[in-house]
């Protein structure tokens, strides 16, 4: 190996150490940022819950926001506060916090705090783990109203507990995870009225969307090339 071959090879692992140290870095910066803000969230919860007073609390949040925001910015202003305070309302359990810090954003979290349904945050929270989705794909999903759309949603509270802890336990879907019901067809938006080859059309355009939508470990071959009915 020359001279030359030998630098750019030199660099190249040298390169690959760098980029390597500054996501890892990148990643324990955000768990410690996202950690820190539930931490914060928890103790002025804690003092709330003292009086049981909701005025009291938006008080006590207000005066705090001001002191903090003076010496640390923005990102301790009233909004970011109470933020923080439903981050500990919504997520009690500090552990299960620190296991979804190095894997959530901050941003992720405020997709989570919208939904004020237990049941469904948990299926965003899990599926978003599991898919590695990026806080455009949770956006979608929520708006989409993915969770409505799965068999899950219609089970009872126990059950969809059960499947959620399956998931978190063992990153294992349960068909209920994953398959839509069956009776929501509007999504095929059809025109009126409409030919067999625009059926064909849409079932396939939204099957292509929907086996996108299970995630990696389905993909979409090919195309039909009729719909034979119900012969």
């Amino acid at each position: 190996m020359n001279n030359k071959d030998l630098n750019t090879c030199l660099f190249k692992d040298i390169a690959l150490l760098i980029e390597s140290t500054k996501s890892n870095v990148a990643r324990s910066v955000n768990s410690s940022v996202i950690l820190l803000y539930w931490r914060v969230g928890e103790r002025i919860h804690r003092e709330i819950l003292m009086t049981d007073r909701a005025e009291y609390g938006a008080k006590v949040i207000k005066e705090l926001s001001k002191e903090l925001s003076s010496i640390y910015g923005r990102g301790f202003d009233a909004r970011a506060l109470f933020r923080m305070v439903r981050f500990a309302k919504f997520f009690p359990e500090e552990q299960i916090v620190v296991t979804l810090s190095p894997l959530l954003s901050w941003s992720h979290v405020i997709e989570f705090l919208s939904l004020e349904d237990e049941i469904k945050r948990k299926y965003y929270v899990e599926k978003c783990r599991v898919e590695h989705w990026t806080v455009r794909d949770l956006r979608k999903k929520i708006s989409s109203m993915l969770y409505e759309r799965t068999m899950l949603s219609h089970q009872p509270e126990t059950i969809i507990e059960q499947d959620l802890s399956q998931l978190n336990a063992n990153d294992e879907l349960s068909q209920e995870l994953v398959f839509r019901d069956p009776y929501v067809l509007d999504f095929l938006n059809l025109p009126s009225p409409f030919s067999e080859k625009d059926l064909e059309n849409a079932i396939l355009d939204e099957l292509s969307k929907f086996l996108h939508e299970l995630g990696t470990d389905f993909c979409f071959i090919a195309r039909q090339n009729s719909l034979l009915g119900s012969r």
